[in-house]
């Protein structure tokens, strides 16, 4: 029996564009990490539900507090049960926002409801997990809303993608196209479990933090000597030797705060420090005169609390996660919660380099670095918790140390 003339010598391929190639890997993979997103919270059952019930072996000064701060449940059981309810009415929103999502993507811009969902699914994920832990917030009520309005928001995706692939690719050969594209669901199940059981083992807000701070480092490589020149006037040569100051920085800085952390015992409030004096230099810097002197002095101050900061979580942090009690043993953890790290933070810096550019076109240098200030802000709120706990560790240990006398 003959092929069908769609299968036949290339015909298939030959009707499709670099549009659809790209097109079809983006439609793939936004949705693989949307259903990623929705993947983790099967994966961390076990630690959501440890988190919401007492612990036999508290050994606190003040079990009744802490009681009473995270209890949610007497029991694992009744957490389990809670956490089928939020199953089921994450999908019922789920299915009702189905119904709801189609008619609004045939009414609207596809790509604006599409990335309305999934900016907006991010942020409620992101305080359901990470904002209520900071905060130590632990309620019912508030879970069941985010969950529900999670489900209506996670609906924009499938109806949207589909339609777009539809739009994009006719009826000739679409069979073999959405077989394969339909993939998308079961990759992201796999991204979501990898990343959980990742996340899960090492500390993600150094993970978070370093994927800002990067970005603000990795931006100052890539456009410092274009900087110098073009805002300037300065040759390019006289430019590139100048920047050697920012690194000059960086190593000084990240030996020294090195040194006070391994004193401490603690790496957060030195970071943290160090991350406000930059934000303190990154105003500064921006406002440097047309000096070669003073330029590069203001660059090294700005390379010693930013380049520093970047050099610790990307080595000693790192290897501090490594080598936490919780994977001791291991020979391979110290390797791969280095790669999770410095991955992350790559990823951040990947993306800041085309938003240097975009911003410096449309607004400025001035912007560039309003920019730079707001990435290294999210750097210190992301390991606020961080902060916390180990000044709290400090002041227990100093008053210790005074009864102890």
């Amino acid at each position: 029996m003959a092929w069908p003339n769609i299968f036949q010598r290339g015909t298939l391929l030959s009707q499709f564009s670099h549009h659809h190639v790209v097109v079809f890997l983006l439609t793939f993979f936004s949705y693989s990490l949307l259903h990623a997103s929705r993947k983790t919270f099967s994966n961390v059952k076990v630690s959501i539900s440890k988190q919401w019930t007492p612990s036999a072996f508290n050994r606190s000064l003040e079990p009744v507090e802490i009681w009473s701060s995270n209890r949610l449940f007497p029991s694992a059981e009744e957490a389990t049960l809670f956490l089928g309810t939020l199953d089921t009415v994450f999908l019922f929103s789920y299915a009702v926002g189905l119904f709801i999502s189609g008619i609004v993507g045939d009414r609207l811009n596809l790509r604006w409801v599409l990335s309305f969902g999934m900016c907006s699914s991010a942020l409620v994920v992101f305080v359901f997990g990470t904002v209520t832990e900071w905060l130590h917030f632990y309620n019912k009520w508030l879970y069941c809303c985010l969950w529900i309005v999670n489900g209506l928001l996670q609906s924009t995706g499938w109806p949207c993608v589909v339609a777009v692939m539809g739009n994009w690719f006719g009826k000739a050969g679409r069979g073999v196209v959405f077989g394969l594209w339909s993939a998308c669901a079961s990759v992201g199940n796999i991204l979501g479990a990898c990343l959980a059981s990742s996340v899960l083992q090492y500390g993600y807000e150094y993970s978070l933090a370093y994927a800002c701070l990067k970005l603000v480092n990795y931006s100052f490589f890539f456009w410092l000597p274009f900087y110098l020149s073009n805002n300037f006037g300065w040759k390019e040569a006289e430019a590139d030797k100048l920047s050697i100051w920012y690194d000059v920085g960086g190593i000084i800085g990240g030996t020294l705060q090195g040194f006070i952390s391994d004193v401490l015992q603690k790496r957060a409030p030195v970071l943290a420090l160090s991350l406000l004096l930059a934000i303190g230099s990154l105003v500064g810097y921006s406002r440097s005169p047309n000096d070669k002197s003073i330029n590069a002095l203001l660059m090294a101050v700005t390379g010693f609390f930013i380049g520093g900061p970047s050099n610790m979580i990307s080595s000693a942090i790192s290897a501090d996660l490594g080598r936490q009690e919780l994977i001791q043993g291991s020979s391979e953890a110290l390797a791969t919660v280095t790669g999770i790290v410095d991955g992350t933070g790559s990823v951040g810096a990947a993306v800041g380099q085309y938003l240097v550019s975009l911003i410096q076109d449309n607004l400025g240098w001035m912007w560039v670095f309003y920019f730079f200030i707001l990435m290294t802000s999210c750097t210190v709120l992301f390991i606020s918790p961080l902060i916390v706990r180990e000044i709290c560790s400090l002041m227990q240990r100093q008053q210790a140390h005074m009864l102890s006398e």
